[in-house]
């Protein structure tokens, strides 16, 4: 007879050993259904849009006016490119084989979405770091989109084919490993495996530890009250506004700013309680619009400058937020997933599904209609740019990134289920990286194309900004 009633939400009772191995039985009988070695499967599908209709259809309700900073991006090179296009991926993913595990998805796991970032403390965090495209998905999409990233970036690195098709392989490698290891800890403890040197250690990446130093040396000064002191000036009555440095920051018409600022009331509704007393320790100072990433040029951005009774400076960025790229493709590929509400929301959530720590100031707002998400800028960020690591590093690069991946999948699906259909062999990796190369192939022959676009003049670009 049992003592305590069942109480909804928790593991049944006397049932978790025994469902903990149904999880691990039932990702080993998924490769029966989808043999791991169908995941090199993958060539362009009849109809499958080309480069310059890509860019253009996803240039749609963008800026107009930064519309040639973006293409320039992403002219730049093949890497450049898959970094801005996402939804093309979605698209070609969607034809691949799945085993219709989900999780939380980053949704643009490529390579450079790796990185530093402070914590409440001001500890460097090592993880995913943009969420734009976040959405409940196929989990092996990530990790695809992942190994052919690093397969482009090693490439541009100047690595030979066998060194960037081992960095494809062994990021993967590290996802198994990891999923694995994860599955034999304790959940607590699994749960709250944080993303620093040790994984680092974990990883074998050793050689990228040089790197690593000097990236979170960087990253340490990387903050909003440096980037204030550089970017405003006094404004004549005791406190400080933003300075016109074009095309990347430009300040805005009273009533946009005005807009932006207001806006922030809805902000606060979405934080912790607790957190509101600190917020109303800043005035709010100035807003200014300022252009961000590759895949995110034209979408409507803004930073915001508050001070404290000191003078300090916190900076907010208020970044619009539009649906996944990767929505109706996830549809595609049969995951029904509920009408997010807000897509501000969702960045924000999904972001806090992924990471261990998350930036405290995460929040959304809306301003004029449009859904926006809110978070610290230059929160000690610090980036490792795997397009110009030496071909030494770029495979210890690939095995941490499929580590943090791993980590970041495992908060929203039980890593015995994926681990058991990684399994103990090297066919899940073997599989990726062939796939990696066939479609970094494609990524350069697209890039081509574009590029033969904008050096002709049928495409407008503004490269080198």
């Amino acid at each position: 007879m049992t003592r305590l009633p069942y109480v909804p939400g928790f593991a049944q009772p006397g049932d978790g050993r025994a469902a903990r191995k149904a999880a691990r039985s039932a990702g080993k009988a998924l490769r029966t259904r989808v043999p791991r070695a169908a995941h090199a499967d993958w060539k362009p599908a009849d109809g499958r849009p080309g480069a310059v209709e890509t860019v253009e259809a996803s240039n749609a309700g963008r800026l107009p006016e930064l519309t040639p900073i973006r293409i320039g991006r992403m002219a730049a090179s093949p890497f450049a490119f898959l970094r801005g296009t996402a939804a093309l991926m979605g698209h070609d993913l969607a034809a691949t084989a799945v085993t219709g595990v989900g999780a939380q998805l980053c949704g643009d796991a490529h390579a450079a979405n790796f990185g530093l970032y402070g914590d409440a403390r001001g500890e460097l965090i090592i993880d995913l770091n943009d969420f734009d495209e976040t959405l409940y998905g196929p989990w092996e999409w990530d990790v695809k989109r992942l190994a052919a990233s690093l397969v482009l970036a090693g490439r541009e690195a100047g690595a030979d084919e066998q060194t960037c098709r081992t960095a494809a392989r062994d990021a993967v490698g590290a996802y198994r490993h990891t999923m694995r290891l994860l599955a034999k800890m304790p959940v607590i403890d699994a749960w709250n495996a944080i993303a620093d040197e040790e994984l680092v250690s974990h990883a074998d990446a050793h050689q990228l530890l040089g790197t690593l130093e000097k990236v979170g040396e960087k990253a340490r000064r990387n903050t909003s009250a440096r980037f204030a002191a550089k970017s405003t000036e006094p404004d004549g009555e005791g406190g400080r506004r933003f300075v016109d440095a074009p095309p990347v920051l430009r300040r805005v018409p009273d009533a946009e700013a005005a807009a932006v600022a207001l806006s922030l009331g809805g902000y606060l509704e979405t934080l912790p309680g607790d957190l509101l007393p600190l917020l109303e320790r800043y005035e709010v100072q100035d807003v200014a619009f300022r252009v961000v990433g590759t895949g995110s040029v034209g979408l409507r951005s803004y930073v915001v400058l508050l001070l404290d009774h000191r003078g300090e400076a916190l900076v907010l960025q208020v970044k619009e937020a539009r649906p996944s790229a990767l929505l109706p493709y996830v549809e595609q590929a049969g995951f029904v997933l509920p009408d997010a509400g807000h897509e501000g929301r969702r960045v924000v959530l999904g972001q806090k599904a992924m990471q261990v720590v998350s930036d405290v100031l995460l929040g959304w707002t809306t301003v004029e209609g449009r859904p926006y998400q809110v978070r610290q800028f230059r929160n000690r960020k610090g980036s490792v740019d795997p397009a110009a690591l030496a071909p030494n590093e770029i495979d210890d690069y690939g095995r941490m990134t499929g580590a943090l991946l791993a980590r970041a999948h495992a908060h929203s699906v039980d890593p015995l289920l994926i681990g058991g259909y990684c399994g103990k062999s090297e066919d899940l990796e073997e599989a990726v990286a062939d796939f990696a190369v066939r479609y970094a192939d494609q990524m350069e022959a697209d890039h081509a194309e574009l590029l033969a676009a904008v050096r002709s003049g049928r495409v407008a670009a503004e490269m080198g900004v």
